[in-house]
């Protein structure tokens, strides 16, 4: 795991900027959001965790590194037979993802190198090029491995579920009104949403 970075500067912008979010910093503490490298690995790991939990996904990810080598490959994937993405444990669907992905990485169509000098819109096209990315996926590699700090992802269930919780929405809020609650956190978004997401790992009275 690469260092825990400590946003103390994003962390009093934010606690300034918005009374709500400054009682949840209070109750959760520091801010550990971590981070890893801009790599083929890390979006083919996403992929192959997508709708599974962590514990399933872990397996089915051992499992799939040691026939495709660790780090993961568009080489080492494209040699498997779909009989051995099975065998792992893969889903033809998840088989089929990962497979474009690494067709598309080797054709060159997917370069990680110049992710890290691209816009948000940028990233986002980029990656969205491949079957099962789409832009919730494109916004959590934004956020955690592009290490982006003003990342709201309007389309993320725990951000909604923080949100209707703590600012009293009746209803599940739609990307506008997301987009309005979060306009005091800029541009530290990326962490006001870590502290929306541990919030609800806490319990409250």
């Amino acid at each position: 795991m690469p260092p825990v970075h400590h946003h103390r500067k994003a962390v009093n912008h934010l606690r300034k900027a918005d009374p709500v979010l400054a009682a949840i910093i209070e109750r959760v503490g520091a801010c550990r959001l971590e981070f890893g490298e801009p790599t083929f690995h890390a979006l083919a790991e996403s992929i192959l965790y997508q709708q599974l939990n962590g514990r399933a996904a872990a397996t089915i990810m051992d499992r799939f590194t040691a026939f495709a080598g660790d780090p993961l490959t568009p080489e080492g994937i494209l040699k498997l037979t779909d009989a051995e993405m099975r065998g792992v444990g893969l889903s033809r669907q998840k088989s089929s993802y990962l497979r474009d992905l690494s067709e598309k990485t080797s054709a060159g169509l997917l370069n990680f190198d110049r992710l890290v000098d691209m816009t948000e819109d940028e990233v986002i096209a980029h990656l969205t090029q491949v079957k099962g990315v789409g832009v919730w996926t494109a916004h959590m590699f934004l956020m955690f491995t592009l290490q982006r700090p003003d990342i709201l992802p309007t389309g993320d269930y725990g951000v909604q579920a923080a949100m209707k919780k703590h600012y009293k929405k009746r209803k599940w809020p739609k990307p506008d009104v997301m987009t309005k609650i979060a306009k005091y956190w800029i541009p530290y978004r990326s962490v006001a949403c870590w502290y929306l997401w541990r919030s609800l790992d806490i319990k409250t009275m």
